[in-house]
């Protein structure tokens, strides 16, 4: 129900896909209490949809990786001064950071002597790396907004008061169509079953990933030989056209994961959706050789997987860098095909993660929670 209060406008930071997603269900729940708010900034088509006036695409600032970065440092450059600009000429009531912390927590620097408020839903990993970044919420973040219930402690052991909304997957959405549907849709048997591969949201995830990622599907294949293997394609990504024979879904990445065996995933918000849709995997992150040498080095944390952070066990096997091959990928993935005992112990194992994740309406709450401290913040 919305409420009889003056117009707000919000300056919006998502740079990934992902970003994208949670901006767009933050915005649509802003939009209930406050349905005249403007909102301004960078994101992807969900939130163009919601109501957000976009300056730059989610397509242009998805880099990820320390030499990648370094490649796109001009044009990173530009896309801050513009906000800097943006900022200055419309002077919003809050700025709201989505993840995405190379860039917002720079943003968020830059802009202190605006003395805009700023909020950040969906905290940076400065557990897993780069813990002085802590000082950057304690100099300039006014709102931090939490989706695990650990992150809340850590934040706030290190003196950053947090407020845990509870994770977004605890409402996801129902796929919208039957597995008959889905299997017709690409000419599937209901004798078959599906090996989706989630190469990433990122163009260079997906050149670095997708290739080792079908050279182990074809080899599971001929050990599995009712084996269709989908590719779940995100929209900010182009695949080859070596690629074209292949099965592809880009409309509902969801019912890709939902209707698969199994799934071979890359780290990231993906390996959490397959555990909270029961869909077993294995997930893999390979970086360049530079990027992989200096993230081995300044990684705290003792998990790639999202699964297996919220648990804090192992439930999903894990592969990084080297280890990243088809030889590696086909023996992890091989017993998740069947009806083995690795298959049933972590179908077991993500009951616990959807227990851990909270009650749903994430949004909702990080709605209340920025209309709250905004309406406070003004004199």
């Amino acid at each position: 129900m919305s409420r009889n209060k003056a117009p707000q406008t919000f300056f919006i930071v998502a740079g990934e896909t992902s970003g994208d997603m949670h901006g767009a269900q933050l915005i649509s729940e802003i939009k209930k209490i406050l349905p005249e708010s403007n909102f301004v900034g960078h994101g992807g088509d969900k939130m163009i949809k919601s109501g957000l006036k976009i300056i730059y695409h989610v397509d242009k600032l998805a880099v990820m990786g320390f030499s990648e970065v370094l490649k796109h440092l001009p044009f990173l450059l530009n896309v801050m001064g513009e906000s800097l600009g943006k900022l200055k000429e419309i002077r919003p009531d809050r700025i709201i950071l989505i993840d995405y912390p190379g860039f917002n927590l720079r943003l968020a620097k830059n802009c202190n002597g605006l003395k805009i408020p700023i909020t950040y839903f969906i905290l940076p990993q400065l557990w897993a790396w780069k813990e002085n970044r802590i000082k950057s919420f304690h100099k300039y973040i006014d709102q931090a907004l939490s989706i695990f219930p650990f992150e809340q402690d850590w934040f706030e052991k290190r003196g950053v008061p947090t407020n845990y909304v509870g994770h977004p997957f605890t409402e996801i959405e129902d796929v919208g169509l039957s597995q008959e549907q889905f299997l017709s849709k690409h000419k599937i048997s209901k004798d078959e079953i599906i090996l989706t591969l989630l190469p990433g949201s990122r163009q260079q995830e997906v050149d670095k990933h997708l290739p080792v990622y079908l050279a182990a599907a074809k080899e599971l294949q001929q050990h599995n030989p009712n084996l269709k293997v989908l590719v779940a394609k995100a929209p900010s990504v182009n695949l080859s056209s070596l690629y074209d024979d292949i099965l592809v879904e880009e409309d509902n990445i969801r019912a890709a994961i939902s209707f698969a065996k199994a799934s071979i995933t890359t780290s990231g918000t993906a390996s959490l959706e397959c555990a909270v849709l029961d869909t077993p995997q294995i997930v893999c992150y390979k970086l360049s050789r530079i990027s992989g040498t200096i993230a081995r080095h300044l990684n705290k944390s003792p998990f790639i997987s999202m699964a297996n952070l919220v648990v804090g066990k192992k439930i999903v096997p894990e592969l990084i860098q080297k280890d990243v091959n088809k030889k590696e990928i086909v023996s992890a993935v091989q017993p998740l095909l069947e009806n083995s005992k690795e298959r049933r112990n972590m179908l077991e194992e993500f009951n616990g993660v959807r227990r851990a994740l909270g009650l749903p309406g994430a949004y909702a709450r990080a709605a209340e929670a920025i209309i709250k401290r905004t309406t406070h913040a003004k004199p």
